[in-house]
């Protein structure tokens, strides 16, 4: 079964030696989830790498909290100077590993390069900004980046910036906190729009998806999150932000971050495989088996032990057939859903 990712963070991992250890994206790594080898044996055909710049703090603490919630501190805002020339250093990475990948591994632009590169085998890769720092609010840069790939975008992480406002990573917690998108948040969507660039609404506050629901003329997508009724993580979507991606015919990546798949809210790698089709039948319920996909945020999130690492995904396809999902239901979640808004959002 081929398996179109909507998100991984495998380009911090193999850009930052504290994170990667220094690995190679070419040689199977104990560190981290995705390198080549474990992408053939688990069936990732592609996906979204994303382009994220920490900031100079590291990661907060994860806490408890007094009355058995969960939450991490809200990162501070990184400014344009600081985020340029580390996306850049990322953006790069990903070049470098097409280049020196002899013909396995491909940067995608159009909708016929990534069938193409389905179809001959050649992992698919589209250049993904995690956050829209890297660009400055005049957006004068945004040409010279989507001239280097740039096919996705998400406005921001969980951290506010020059364009709208992050949830944070509480649970429970109403994604309905801070402000909408600012002004240069409103024109960006709009200059995404024009450009043929996907918009990501992951990690977004609910005001600032309703700004981008009302603005876009693009299907609606979240490339990694989960099902707030199920997990009440500020960082999961409500039911009526998927009924709104349902009605754009979008699509939701289900988030394989335990913490985000769990009814508690908790960081727990003793979670199943089964507790990401408990949010695919969800989404599926409530808008169609057309609007969900995967979105496992690879080397960005910690994973279920029994999923493992990207050489796992068959885990997740055998436990949707164990659901009951036929063949043409699972080729629609592991791939067709991610191309069809694909082919709908990209010029």
């Amino acid at each position: 079964m081929r398996i179109f990712d909507g998100h991984n963070d495998v380009l911090l991992s193999l850009t930052v030696p504290d994170r990667g250890k220094g690995r190679s994206f070419f040689i199977e790594s104990e560190h981290g989830h995705l390198d080549l080898p474990r992408a053939r044996r688990g069936g990732f055909a592609g996906g979204f790498f994303a382009v994220f710049v920490p900031g100079p703090d590291g990661a907060p603490p994860y806490r408890m909290t007094l009355d058995g919630g969960i939450e991490i501190d809200m990162p501070a805002p990184i400014d344009y100077e600081y985020a340029l020339p580390r996306a850049m250093a990322l953006a790069g990475t990903l070049h470098r590993v097409a280049a020196e990948s002899d013909g396995q591994v491909r940067v995608v632009r159009t909708s016929s390069e990534l069938r193409d590169s389905l179809n001959r085998d050649v992992l698919a890769a589209i250049l993904h900004f995690e956050g829209a720092e890297p660009i400055d609010p005049k957006l004068e840069s945004l040409p010279t980046f989507y001239e280097a790939g740039l096919r996705s975008l998400g406005i921001v992480w969980s951290r506010r910036n020059a364009f709208g406002h992050g949830v944070p990573f509480r649970h429970p917690q109403s994604p309905d906190v801070g402000p909408g998108l600012s002004d240069a948040g409103k024109a960006l969507v709009r200059e995404c729009n024009r450009m043929g660039i996907l918009i990501d609404l992951a990690h977004l506050n609910a005001r600032g998806f309703w700004d981008v629901a009302e603005l876009s003329d693009a299907p609606l997508v979240a490339t990694h999150a989960c099902a707030h009724a199920i997990c009440a993580s500020a960082r999961n979507l409500t039911d009526e932000q998927l009924d709104a991606i349902g009605e754009t015919n979008g699509v939701i990546g289900i988030n394989f971050y335990v913490g985000d798949l769990r009814d508690d809210g908790r960081s727990d790698t003793d979670t199943p495989v089964t507790q990401i089709v408990k949010h695919v039948d969800y989404v599926v319920d409530r808008i169609g088996i057309d609007h969900v996909a995967f979105g496992s945020d690879f080397d960005g999130a910690t994973m279920s032990s029994e999923l493992g690492d990207a050489a796992g995904l068959p885990l997740v396809i055998d436990a949707l057939r164990d659901a009951g999902y036929d063949d043409p239901s699972i080729e629609k979640i592991a791939s067709d859903n991610w191309m069809r808004v694909i082919d709908h959002t990209w010029h």
